[in-house]
């Protein structure tokens, strides 16, 4: 079950225990760019969950014990290794999930890497100072906590499935990879690094499959005991309810509809230029500014200037260098996406751009779509789209910026384009998000807390949060006397 991927030679198995696995039922890798099959891949269920766990759980009984140092020198090794192979990952995930090759060789795969270096070196500083209480010295430690389950989404699959492996593996837990289905290709190849620099047999498990087959097994397995997931807000409910029984802890990344607030004294050209950004990955990133808040001032000079710039944007083959976005990922979410659209058009609503397929290039690529003032109530304006699809309003005042800002039941994350340091303090303070930016977009530090309110998540990962949920936090209390000499 191997296959040639733009060169790169992908093995379809599922990698348990230090070897590969195959599974009787497969299903086609398919390819966004062309919809074309590109390989196939084993489709694991509850029998090769439970083989994974279960190799897992024995590894955990060594892999907990080794130094932090030695644990830390296996992350750099596939550091080192990833980044020799920058080239090979980008062009297989670009082919597999139609992201812009451009990006993965000069942010994503070399991010991949730091995910790995960061953990490590985090986990060799992690401490937290003992404290006294009425003479008896309390000390906190970080015990590894067991089998992490990962589960992560298509839009960027190796970033954000290491960004939870990284640390989950530095804290001393062994892991379970569920991949997304539509794009599972690199975390195969990720297995195949691990075994290369040397990560103990059953340390690192993936097992490929559909989210109602493998997520679910492995979601309601009893021994889990850590649990990220990425992904959308139903998905997370039924996770959420498989893992209850167990009472799992559950890390939850999920949905945006984010607020790009635009004021009258900021640099428009700056707000034009990091408002396009939100058609970043073909409109495919959860934190993405889709709901634009323009003061009414400006509107009128912000709207002519966007939609010069949006008009601009070259779609096409993301392997092209020349290209701005891409597809979208599969033609399911490309049906979801144009379905929003329709539905906003049926109701009344003029694209003041773009608005439904590219004709020209056929397949599954959108065009950046804007719609101008939609009603309030509009389902354009208040669910997550996930696609090349973004709203623009208009506002009068800061405290009504801040009202619409606020007026969604996700909390993930916030842009705001202001010349004012004290609004810029005042309107973050306010603006219910996770992570709010200020005149500037996609700035991330893995020292950072990062996660969502409300229906955008539970929790919070990055630097020691991510210790926090990977380990079983212990208190130690030593009394001051009592001890034999």
């Amino acid at each position: 079950m191997r296959a040639l991927v733009e060169g790169v030679e992908v093995d379809g198995r599922h990698w348990i225990g230090g070897r590969r696995v195959d599974s009787p039922r497969k299903f086609a890798a398919i390819s966004p760019i062309d919809e074309q099959p590109i390989a196939e891949i084993a489709s694991g269920d509850v029998g090769e969950i439970d083989l994974a766990v279960n190799a897992a759980a024995t590894a955990f009984q060594s892999w907990k014990k080794i130094s932090r140092e030695a644990r830390a020198g296996y992350l750099h090794r596939i550091a080192d290794i990833i980044e020799s192979r920058v080239e090979q990952l980008s062009v297989v995930e670009t082919r597999d999930n139609g992201s812009l090759l451009r990006s993965h060789r000069r942010g994503v795969m070399p991010r991949v890497a730091m995910n790995f270096r960061f953990f490590a070196d985090w986990l060799l500083q992690l401490d937290h100072a003992d404290f006294d209480v009425r003479g008896h010295r309390n000390h906190v430690s970080y015990d590894p906590s067991g089998v992490a389950a990962i589960i992560t989404p298509w839009n960027a699959p190796l970033m954000l499935g290491t960004w939870r492996i990284a640390p989950a593996l530095a804290a001393g837990c062994t892991v379970v990879y569920k991949p997304p289905e539509w794009a599972p290709l690199t975390a195969s190849l990720l297995a195949d690094i691990t075994a290369e620099a040397g990560l103990p047999d059953g340390v690192f498990n993936v097992v490929q499959g559909l989210g109602r087959e493998a997520g679910a097994a492995l979601s309601r397995h009893p021994k889990i005991r850590r649990l990220s997931f990425t992904g959308s807000v139903p998905t997370a409910k039924t996770i959420a309810a498989a893992a209850a029984p167990n009472l799992v802890p559950l890390s939850f990344e999920l949905g945006g509809k984010s607020p790009f607030i635009v004021f009258a004294d900021c640099d428009l050209d700056l707000a034009v230029n990091t408002a396009i950004g939100q058609y970043d990955n073909a409109g495919q990133v959860c934190l993405a500014g889709t709901r634009i808040l323009v003061e009414e001032s400006i509107r009128d000079r912000f709207l002519e200037a966007f939609l010069a710039k949006a008009k601009a944007i070259k779609q096409g083959d993301p392997r092209d260098e020349t290209s701005d976005i891409g597809p979208q990922i599969s033609r399911p979410h490309f049906e979801r996406v144009k379905g929003f659209v329709e539905r906003a058009v049926g109701a009344g609503l003029k694209p003041a751009l773009g608005g439904g397929p590219n004709e020209t290039l056929g397949g599954l690529y959108f065009k950046p779509t804007l719609f101008v003032d939609p009603p309030e109530t509009s389902e354009i304006l208040r669910e997550e789209v996930f696609g090349p699809v973004l709203c623009l309003q208009s506002f009068t005042t800061e405290a009504q910026a801040i009202e619409m800002a606020n007026d969604t039941e996700y909390g993930l994350a916030a842009v705001v384009m202001t010349g004012d340091p004290a609004r810029a303090e005042r309107v973050t303070a306010a603006v219910n998000a996770g992570l709010v930016w200020n005149n500037c977009f996609f700035v991330r530090d893995l020292r950072q807390a990062f996660g969502g309110n409300g229906k955008s998540g539970i929790g919070r990962e990055g630097g020691t949060w991510s210790f926090d949920f990977y380990c079983d936090v212990k208190n130690s209390v030593f009394a001051p006397t009592g001890w034999r000499k």
